[in-house]
């Protein structure tokens, strides 16, 4: 009994001890001597007997979280924040009631003193063009709020700005891959809100472009799309992407989808008939795929809807004008074919057959002027004009001259020819 005693005693001593010494050490931190502070929380934490003294981990947390606020005492101790937040969670592993009577006796201070500070050292770093150590601070801000949520300290289940400029960040400082992380949190997070439908299309390009992985470029896109359905920056990247496969019927019915959605867009349904004309149209018809004819019937049909919804398209009548045009040369060129052997001369079929197409011919060209002067009515009559359309107007003024010329119309000819050689002045 008196063995017991005594050795109660020596622990009540001990305890006594160690409590006198801790008062001393917050003295020091209250009075702001944080070099004292944490040279004696330290030697106080390394003596075993210390080791799982519940207030000394805690204290030690105050002071390094203090210290990291005071520019003096940071500049000596520069990883003075992320110290506090480990020994904060060494508290917290050792409480092994969960009480943490001291954390909450300062209501959560030293815990949100580390994640504001690095909020703010992150946000000083940034506006400064400090980028990767911009990065470090939101980064090891996030880690700081990420465990306050699970701690169920905070009720942030994403921290949603934080995660974006870690993103920005990263990727301002070329570090991609890990941009890519916390942009990727956001968008499976759904985020939305101005601004926000950025992140959506970078992802989606940087999986696509860089990282060539299609299936998660494209569960992006699909997540874009959700959140921001009326941005034409989806339909325009899906018919890109289907494009890129090389199958021209998976792309065609891909644009039938897209337009399906969104009947109004005249530039996906002009970009759709141009394509469905590139691929039905070759000069050489060898070259001309099996279904060449209902393909340029299409592309015609879809041209004629982009004109009836916007009447000012020029485009589109020059492509309308070009598909009558060709019609006439494959005309002219069958016409050419018709030729008498040697030394003879056409049978009376041939003949016949040569003035018919000499109709068509000239059919077909009568049929692509009105499309031509649709495009000088719409752009000729414009001041300065974009390289494309200026292209679009030299284009139909060319095939205006041709066809007139074919006609043997010099005073057509000659109007034309000075306007095309106008082009270039004019616009």
């Amino acid at each position: 009994m008196k063995k017991l005693l005594l050795t109660t005693m020596f622990a009540s001593a001990v305890l006594a001890v160690s409590a006198q010494k801790l008062d001393k050490i917050k003295d020091n931190l209250k009075s702001k001597k944080y070099t004292e502070a944490k040279a004696q929380i330290d030697q106080f934490l390394a003596d075993e007997k210390n080791a799982k003294n519940l207030e000394g981990w805690y204290t030690k947390a105050k002071i390094y979280s203090e210290i990291a606020q005071d520019p003096t005492a940071a500049a000596a101790t520069p990883n003075a924040r992320w110290t506090a937040f480990e020994t904060l969670k060494q508290y917290v592993a050792m409480d092994d009631k969960g009480q943490l009577l001291f954390l909450q006796l300062d209501n959560y201070k030293p815990i949100m003193d580390i994640y504001q500070g690095y909020f703010k050292a992150g946000a000083d770093d940034y506006n400064a063009n400090r980028f990767e150590p911009a990065y470090d601070n939101f980064k090891n801000c996030l880690t700081v709020s990420e465990y306050m949520a699970e701690k169920k300290w905070s009720n942030i289940a994403l921290d949603t700005t934080v995660v974006l400029y870690a993103g920005i960040s990263a990727e301002k400082s070329n570090k991609r891959e890990d941009a890519a992380i916390y942009y990727g949190k956001l968008a499976d997070a759904k985020v939305s809100g101005e601004g926000m439908v950025e992140i959506y299309k970078w992802l989606v390009d940087h999986f696509y472009n860089q990282k060539k992985d299609a299936a998660t470029a494209t569960k992006y896109l699909n997540l874009g799309k959700e959140v921001y359905p009326a941005d034409s920056f989806w339909p325009a990247y899906e018919l890109d992407m289907a494009r890129d496969a090389g199958n021209k019927e998976e792309l065609f019915k891909k644009y039938e989808a897209v337009l399906a959605g969104d009947p109004g867009n005249t530039s996906i349904r002009y970009n759709y008939a141009v394509e469905m004309y590139s691929e039905g149209y070759k000069p050489e018809l060898a070259q001309r795929p099996a279904n060449s004819a209902e393909l340029i019937a299409k592309a015609e049909e879809q041209l004629k809807k982009v004109v009836a919804e916007k009447p000012d398209y020029a485009a589109a009548y020059l492509v309308l004008g070009q598909i009558q045009y060709n019609q006439g040369v494959d005309y002219n060129n069958q016409n050419k074919a018709i030729r008498p052997p040697a030394g003879g001369r056409l049978k009376p079929e041939e003949l016949k057959k040569k003035e018919e197409l000499r109709g068509l011919i000239a059919q077909k060209f009568d049929a692509a002027v009105p499309f031509f002067e649709k495009v000088d009515e719409l752009l000729g009559a414009q001041g300065k004009l974009k390289m494309e359309d200026k292209g679009y107007l030299k284009d139909a003024y060319d095939l205006l001259i041709t066809i007139y010329d074919n006609k043997q119309n010099k005073d057509k000819v000659k109007i034309y020819e000075e306007k095309f050689n106008n082009v270039d002045k004019t616009h």
